[in-house]
């Protein structure tokens, strides 16, 4: 094969020494005479023997070692990794109690945040004779840790819901808890409220005879040091998974849909591919007595909905609820309630517990005799406890009115195992 000579000086070695060879046609390069590629003459290079050539320049060149140095950029990153959760804690019966004492206290019950264990102490008479403040007291009960921490304290009001008086540690400052046995750092957080037992009691965030105080704390899990990468990789950004969005298209497109489902009278065209593989109930009468009808399949759908059965299909398709900004109220709710079915029809377990998530957010006396029953039918037994749980801590007038409704009675005749199981809970409860 014919090619062009590179020009270079009478003593410039040949291609069978590769290593000065490279040396000095780099030396060219740098002195602004760049060869095209069509100007090198090509030779079959043994790279195996590159490599292995003894004292070669190419290896030991200072002068190219220092200028690849010079433009050679690196990154490492450090990255404080933290995280945040919110503990309410609702004390009963504290204004029947108009005096309990100095130092006595109510706790909460023990939660986890960025998996350290932490427990609220509420002093509503102060902590000695003399003092009438109340304090709240942040507890790390997991030893031998030391955890940087921020709080925001807030009491809620009964009437409304909404956050009311805070107390909040600066953003730029966090308190440090120890509980490695060294006297380095407390164990935990004391805030002086500002407030007494009598304030608390006639500040309106008392009602039914309940205060609420939300605890929010974010702490820092741990700080990690990355490896040291080249700064180029860094200009590469890779964009988030987008296969959700996709499929989302690909049902909203419907181009090779092959399955036609027949919804109380309207057509509504899917993939077979997707429903094999999220519904393992859709997949078994896909593959039973249809599979021999062609490829494209009819089913028909009594029992559900079409905007119930359109909501699933799109959680099929992208793992996510459909927006359903639309509906307010009582419509939303419904829906979630329908798709919560439809999710335990279908086997979509993780549909089914984010809809049990929603109506749990969403509980109130009102609702939840016939959540309850929902709960009971489907096998919701999370949602199901949270149920039986507000009915018992209701007022006996508040439970009164629930008795009384007509979902309440239709759940006794219907659900009667349910009502002995609220009156069973309701006794091992501990009296206030």
């Amino acid at each position: 094969m014919a090619g062009v000579s590179v020009d270079l000086p009478a003593s410039a070695p040949t291609p069978k020494e590769p290593g000065k060879f490279l040396l000095a046609l780099k030396s060219r390069i740098d002195r602004g005479r760049r060869p095209s590629p069509s100007s090198i003459p090509w030779t079959p290079c043994d790279f195996r023997r590159l490599q292995s050539v003894p004292n070669s320049p190419l290896q030991q060149d200072p002068d190219r070692m220092a200028s690849e140095d010079q433009v050679k950029e690196t990154v490492s990153r450090s990255t404080t990794e933290t995280a945040t959760g919110v503990h309410t804690f609702e004390i009963i019966g504290l204004s029947l109690k108009k005096v309990i004492g100095a130092g006595r206290s109510f706790e909460s019950g023990t939660f986890t945040i960025g998996g350290y264990k932490w427990m609220l102490r509420f002093s509503p008479d102060g902590l000695t004779k003399n003092s009438k403040t109340s304090w709240l007291h942040i507890i790390l009960l997991t030893m031998n840790a030391v955890v940087p921490v921020w709080h925001e304290v807030r009491l809620v009001k009964r009437l409304s819901g909404k956050l009311g008086r805070g107390w909040i540690s600066p953003s730029e400052q966090h308190q440090t808890l120890n509980t490695t046995g060294q006297s380095t750092g407390p164990q935990s957080i004391s805030i002086k409220m500002d407030m007494s037992h009598e304030d608390l009691v006639t500040s309106g965030y008392i009602r039914d005879d309940r205060l609420t105080i939300r605890c929010e704390l974010t702490v820092v899990k741990e700080t990690t040091l990355s490896p040291t990468t080249l700064a180029a990789a860094e200009l590469i950004d890779v964009p988030p998974p987008d296969i959700a969005s996709h499929l989302g298209k690909l049902l909203e497109d419907k181009e090779g849909a092959n399955v036609t489902f027949s919804v109380r009278g309207e057509t509504i065209l899917a993939h077979r591919v997707v429903l094999f593989m999220r519904s393992p109930v859709l997949k078994g009468r896909l593959l039973g007595p249809m599979r021999d009808k062609g490829t494209d399949m009819v089913m028909t759908i009594d029992d559900m909905q079409p905007e119930v059965f359109k909501a699933l299909l799109h959680f099929i398709y992208t793992d996510s609820l459909p927006d359903l900004t639309d509906l307010e109220g009582d419509d939303y709710r419904e829906m979630i309630m329908h798709l919560l079915v439809a999710a335990d029809m279908y086997a979509m377990e993780r549909l089914k517990m984010m809809c049990q998530r929603i109506l749990a957010k969403n509980l109130d006396l009102e609702t939840v005799a016939t959540t309850l029953g929902l709960a009971d039918q489907h096998n919701c037994q999370a949602l199901k406890d949270i149920c039986i749980e507000l009915l018992n801590s209701s007022d006996p007038d508040e439970m009164d009115v629930v008795m009384k409704t007509q979902v309440y009675q239709n759940l006794k005749r219907s659900c009667p195992s349910v009502i002995i199981e609220v009156y069973e809970r309701s006794r091992k409860r501990p009296k206030t």
